[in-house]
């Protein structure tokens, strides 16, 4: 099989199902930036060190690509067509995917300083890679919500968005901690000059 099919050589792509919209459509928009997250996710695993420190965590990355999977799937989805996906996106995303990331936020969070600034993304090379798809995570929730406006979008998967952000800053500065790198507060630009 070919990976290049020619058919979005006008600027267009096909949804799920076969509809044809431009590139620049909400729903593109909204699951592209979706796929870009869990790229980014990817990263932030291939950049963890080896060994038991990282081992779970790691399994909870590999978790939250498979949700991001879902996640661009529905989105890629016209409303009208979502009951024709098959296992196992038929599913959708589990009622307490959103849940279970606050309970591993809530984990990691016992295990930090508390943030009594703001910090500037940094870090290790793990750390920063996660500070990277925190943003890439929120421009998707913006998309995703901006998508809702015109399309339905399904239940739960802004909350999900929404909440990954939040984790994958929990999880930076969790990582950090682990690899022994400090956090660099954000004192203002006039305090430097």
């Amino acid at each position: 099989m070919k990976i290049y099919t020619k058919t979005g050589d006008k600027g267009e792509t096909g949804l799920w199902g076969g509809e044809r919209v431009s590139k620049t459509h909400p729903r593109v928009l909204a699951y592209g930036d979706v796929d870009e997250a869990n790229s980014a996710v990817g990263a932030a695993i291939a950049a963890l060190p080896a060994g038991r420190t990282f081992a779970a965590f790691k399994t909870s990355l590999n978790r939250v690509q498979e949700e991001l999977f879902v996640v661009g799937a529905l989105l890629a989805t016209p409303a009208h067509r979502l009951d024709k996906l098959a296992a196992p996106f038929d599913k959708g995303l589990g009622p307490d995917a959103a849940e279970r990331l606050e309970r591993e936020i809530d984990a990691m969070t016992a295990d930090l300083e508390p943030l009594k600034r703001f910090i500037l993304p940094g870090g290790s090379q793990a750390g920063s890679l996660l500070h990277l798809a925190r943003t890439v995570c929120r421009r998707a929730e913006r998309q995703a919500v901006e998508l809702s406006s015109t399309d339905p979008v399904p239940d739960g998967i802004i909350v999900y968005l929404n909440r990954l952000s939040d984790f994958l800053f929990t999880a930076a500065r969790w990582v950090n901690r682990k690899e022994k790198r400090p956090e660099t507060e954000w004192v203002g630009l006039a305090k430097k000059r």
